[in-house]
C-alpha cells in the first residue's frame, strides 16, 4: 500500500498555547488547523512533515496520527492496532519503540498497553513481510499509545527529540526557559522586528534570540536533525526542499535592536555562546548588569523577561525587590511595553501597576500567569 498524500498529523505543545501553534500552522498555510487539549490536528502529506518540524517555534513534537479507537479491552486495542498497514511506514529493517500513558481507561496499565501494541505491530509486520523476525538495526520509528476515556490514539513520532532543542543552547543556568515557551511568549506579545526588544532577567538568553529568530526569519529547526529525515516514505528531496525554502526565507538585511542583561556572569557568557552557535552573535547586545541599571535604548520597545521566582522566603523578597526595581524603570519608558511570566501572585503590586491582559501558563510544571502592561503602539510605518 502507498502512504496516502494526506495524512493526519498532530502537533502537541503545552497546555495554554494550543493558539499560538494553531495561529502558527495557519500563517504556514494549514487552514484547517484545530485546537485540542495540548495540542493541534492538521493535514498533510511526506513534505509537510518536513516543513512542519523545520519551521514550528511554539509546538514540542509533529506526530502522524496512524489509528484512533475505543479500547475497553486489550483484544479491542491489539486488534486496532493490527488493522494498520504498518509495513506501509516501517521497513522490514526498522527500530519500532513503543511509548506509552493511560488517563481515565480501563486499560491503566502503561507497560501491559505497550506489550500489546508491539505485539500486533509484529504480528501486522509478519503477515506483510513473510518473516518471523525483525532485528530493529535501521531508522527509528518511535510509536505511542495513548488513552484517554477509553479511546486509543496511537501515533508515530517524526520528530525525535522535542522541537525545543534547536541545538544553540549547549549549557544553561537553572530554571530554564524552554525555547518553544520562549517562542510563544514572543508570538504573543506581537513583537516585531522594528520594535527594540530587551530581557533584564536574560539569564542563558533564549528569549531575546529566539525573538532573533523570529526577526529575521530564521526557520528554529534549521540546525539540528530529525528521526523522519531516514525515513524511506520522507524522501531526502523533500527535506532539502524544505530546508532550501527555509534558508530562502530568511530576513537577515532586518537591523536589529535587541538585548538582554543578568547580574550573573556566567550566565550572560552561556548567552553570548547560545547566541553565536545560533549564528547570531553580532546582533544580540548582552551585558552583566541589575535591573536597576536597566536603561534600553529606542523607542516603543517590548521587554518580555521571565523574572526569578524565589523559593525560599529570603530570595522572594529579593525578587520582590527586582520587581520594584523593574516597575520604576518602566515608569521612565512610557512608550514601552512590559511582559512577564511570572508565578508570583503579588507581581503587579510590586510592579506598582496592574496588568492590562493576563493569560495562564505552564512553565514546565510551574503554573504562572503571563501579565501583559502594554504601551501605545508605534505609528503605522
Amino acid at each position: 500500500m502507498k502512504i496516502p498524500e494526506k495524512l493526519t498529523l498532530i502537533a502537541t505543545c503545552p497546555m495554554g498555547i494550543e493558539a499560538v501553534v494553531a495561529r502558527e500552522l495557519k500563517d504556514l498555510g494549514y487552514a484547517d488547523a484545530r485546537t485540542e487539549n495540548g495540542r493541534v490536528t492538521f493535514t498533510g502529506g511526506p513534505a509537510d512533515i518536513c516543513r512542519t518540524n523545520l519551521w514550528l517555534r511554539t509546538a514540542d513534537r509533529v506526530l502522524i496520527k496512524m489509528a484512533e479507537f475505543p479500547a475497553l479491552t486489550f483484544e479491542e486495542l491489539f486488534q486496532g492496532v493490527k488493522a494498520v498497514d504498518w509495513a506501509a511506514f516501517i521497513p522490514e529493517y526498522g527500530e519500532f519503540p513503543v511509548n506509552g500513558r493511560s488517563h481515565k481507561s480501563q486499560l491503566s496499565s502503561v507497560p501491559a498497553c505497550q506489550s500489546i501494541v508491539k505485539k500486533a505491530v509484529v504480528e501486522k509486520m509478519k503477515e506483510s513481510y513473510g518473516t518471523d523476525w525483525f532485528d530493529e538495526d535501521g531508522p527509528l520509528f518511535t510509536l505511542e499509545v495513548a488513552l484517554l476515556n477509553d479511546v486509543a490514539t496511537i501515533t508515530l513520532d517524526t520528530t525525535g527529540p522535542s522541537l525545543h532543542k534547536r541545538g544553540y543552547r549547549k549549557t544553561t543556568v537553572e530554571a530554564p526557559l524552554k525555547e518553544t515557551m520562549a517562542a510563544a511568549l514572543i508570538l504573543l506579545s506581537r513583537w516585531g522586528p522594528h520594535r527594540p526588544f530587551f530581557d533584564p532577567f536574560c539569564g542563558s538568553g533564549t528569549l531575546p534570540i529566539e525573538a532573533a529568530l523570529i526577526g529575521w526569519n530564521i526557520a528554529p529547526g534549521l540546525r539540528r536533525t530529525f528521526p523522519s529525515e531516514r525515513w524511506d516514505f520522507v524522501p531526502e528531496e523533500l527535506w532539502s526542499a524544505a530546508r532550501d525554502e527555509a534558508f530562502d526565507a530568511v530576513r537577515d538585511d532586518i537591523p536589529l535592536q535587541i538585548g538582554g542583561s543578568d547580574v550573573d556572569p556566567e550566565a550572560i557568557e552561556i548567552a553570548k555562546a547560545s547566541a553565536k552557535r545560533a549564528g547570531l552573535g553580532g546582533e544580540i547586545t548582552f551585558t552583566v548588569q541589575p535591573v536597576a541599571r536597566f536603561k534600553p535604548e529606542g523607542k516603543f520597545g517590548v521587554v518580555i523577561t521571565n523574572p526569578p521566582y524565589g523559593e525560599r522566603l529570603s530570595e522572594e523578597e529579593e525578587v520582590e525587590k527586582m520587581i520594584r526595581q523593574l516597575g520604576r524603570a518602566a515608569l521612565d519608558l512610557p512608550d514601552w511595553s512590559f511582559f512577564a511570566i511570572t508565578p508570583t501572585a503579588n507581581f503587579e503590586q510590586n510592579f506598582g501597576k496592574r496588568a492590562d491582559k493576563r493569560r495562564k501558563l505552564f512553565n514546565g510544571r510551574i503554573e504562572c500567569q503571563y501579565l501583559q502592561f502594554l504601551g501605545p503602539l508605534p505609528p503605522r510605518r
